[in-house]
């Protein structure tokens, strides 16, 4: 899928640097005693299919996407958490994703500009979302999913630094704030 610079589009965080692992975080605070539900409308659904770069245009979104949608993201989670811990993938989140990702997807098209287009309905974009999940499971590259060390964060993201000790979601979001509490620490212990 289309890989953007920013780490915020549109309201959604794109800092897992993979697609499924950016999925995951349309549930955002999930520590929190009150998640917050980034896909409550269908709409919300398509605005993230066309800021994740699925789709140049806005799709249309059904109420049953909808729950597709959550349905996945839950799966990828479920899945992902599994891989952090070095646990067996639970049977119906592998279940789910493997049910989803067995229907027809979106259709790849390499435009003039070297970028990649898909083509479908909103559904067929899950479909192919659902793929790069089990693909993602079911590599070597699963074994650098992490979940963000910071104190209220439970977003996830793929480890591609060269030693694999990354740390955060985000250097500029909570690496910053981990580095800055540490700081406050060490300067009221040696004032």
């Amino acid at each position: 899928m289309k890989n953007e610079k920013s780490e915020i589009r549109d309201g959604f965080k794109f800092r897992a640097g993979h697609v499924a692992l950016d999925f995951a975080a349309t549930m955002a605070a999930r520590l929190k005693p009150l998640p917050l539900e980034l896909l409550a409308h269908p709409s919300d659904l398509g605005r993230w299919l066309r800021a994740a770069g699925m789709t140049d245009a806005m799709p249309e979104v059904t109420q049953s996407d909808l729950s597709l949608a959550r349905t996945l993201r839950e799966s990828i989670y479920d899945l992902a958490l599994a891989r952090i811990h070095g646990e067996e993938l639970p049977d119906e989140a592998r279940r789910r994703l493997n049910r989803i990702a067995a229907e027809a997807s979106a259709i790849p098209q390499l435009a003039k500009n070297s970028r990649i287009h898909y083509l479908g309905k909103s559904r067929a974009f899950l479909i192919s979302l659902a793929r790069d999940a089990l693909v993602l499971f079911g590599s070597e590259s699963g074994e650098r999913i992490r979940q963000c060390e910071g104190e209220t964060c439970a977003l996830l993201f793929l480890d591609t630094s060269r030693s694999g000790d990354r740390r955060w979601c985000s250097m500029a979001g909570c690496g910053n704030k981990a580095k800055v509490a540490d700081f406050r620490r060490r300067q009221r212990l040696n004032p």
